[in-house]
């Protein structure tokens, strides 16, 4: 798909730290369709890009225009910073439509599940669910009051529908055992969030006993800063036997990239599966959320864009 061009038409501060982004496209037509779930990928002034959700907002539907929520995160890997540093009037280019989370058609119940700025593609999927009258509860979890962006976007289509929770207001946090426990039998659940909510509802949902391809989740939190300790080690390509060192605050996929390989990859997050690539010999360090206990136990496949090795060596089927 060909990248599109736009031009920042207006900025929304949601909260202190996140703001809407209305792109209007440069030319004189109609943008590409997209479906709830669905993400673009910002281009960056210094090289690469980043993705952010697309939000069905009711003052900018459809048309020309695009509008993305994004939080200025303390560590940015670029991205962030670039987008809270534009004003109205600036140039923006993007790829056109990805959807790796898509909100399915079945017709059971959906429960929903945001954590801080997770709510953007949440936000998106519940007001289709609205507009079809579907039957969906969003939970949507912030740290404090004054935190939680789109609240009153979301408050007049979701009505009763929407409970919001906060970690310093009682009662916190929501139990996740118990809102699966309410869930239908033939619902299913869509989480959006940071690592640790999607990893405590995969567990309730684990021991629940229900189907694992009824519950979709997606991280959603900056490129991860390299964890402290973390040191080279290189990457064997099966097919050639070429040597690719890996530094310490590089991924698999930066170095590969930068050895002059091309690399099939999406989120850089470890949450789209994407990247996936068999390991023939070597202990990768699993750090995605797409991977099952059991497949990152195996340690015969490994997500590349944010995993690392526990070994001095990896060879990849690459």
């Amino acid at each position: 798909m060909e990248d599109l061009a736009f031009v920042v038409r207006k900025i929304i501060a949601e909260t202190p730290l996140v703001r809407a982004v209305v792109l209007e496209n440069v030319r004189d037509t109609a943008l590409p369709d997209w479906t709830p779930g669905a993400h673009i990928r910002v281009k960056l002034p210094g090289g690469g890009d980043r993705p952010y959700s697309l939000v069905d907002h009711p003052d900018w539907r459809g048309g020309r225009h695009y509008v993305l929520g994004v939080r200025r995160e303390e560590q940015s890997a670029g991205g962030s910073d670039y987008i809270h540093a534009l004003s109205e009037g600036d140039h923006v280019e993007a790829t056109g439509p990805i959807n790796q989370f898509e909100l399915r058609e079945a017709t059971g119940p959906v429960l929903l599940l945001a954590g801080g700025i997770g709510i953007t593609p949440i936000l998106s999927m519940a007001s289709r669910l609205a507009a079809e009258e579907r039957d969906f509860r969003l939970h949507y979890c912030g740290r404090a009051k004054g935190e939680l962006a789109f609240l009153a976007t979301l408050e007049p289509f979701c009505g009763a529908r929407l409970a919001v929770h906060y970690d310093d207001t009682d009662p916190g946090r929501p139990d996740f055992s118990g809102l699966i426990a309410d869930l239908p039998e033939d619902g299913t659940a869509y989480v959006c969030g940071p690592a640790g909510m999607i990893e405590a509802v995969k567990a309730a949902w684990a021991e629940a006993g229900r189907p694992a391809e009824r519950l979709v989740f997606e991280l959603f939190i900056a490129t991860p800063a390299p964890a402290g300790g973390d040191t080279a080690f290189d990457v064997k390509i099966a097919s050639t036997g070429e040597i690719v060192t890996v530094a310490p605050d590089q991924t698999i996929i930066e170095a590969l990239e930068a050895a002059g390989h091309d690399v099939i990859y999406d989120c850089q997050r470890g949450d789209c599966g994407i990247c996936q690539t068999a390991v023939l010999e070597g202990i990768p360090d699993h750090r995605d959320v797409v991977l099952s206990d059991e497949e990152k136990a195996s340690n015969t496949v490994m997500q590349i864009c944010v995993s690392r090795a526990k070994t001095p060596l990896l060879v990849l089927d690459l």
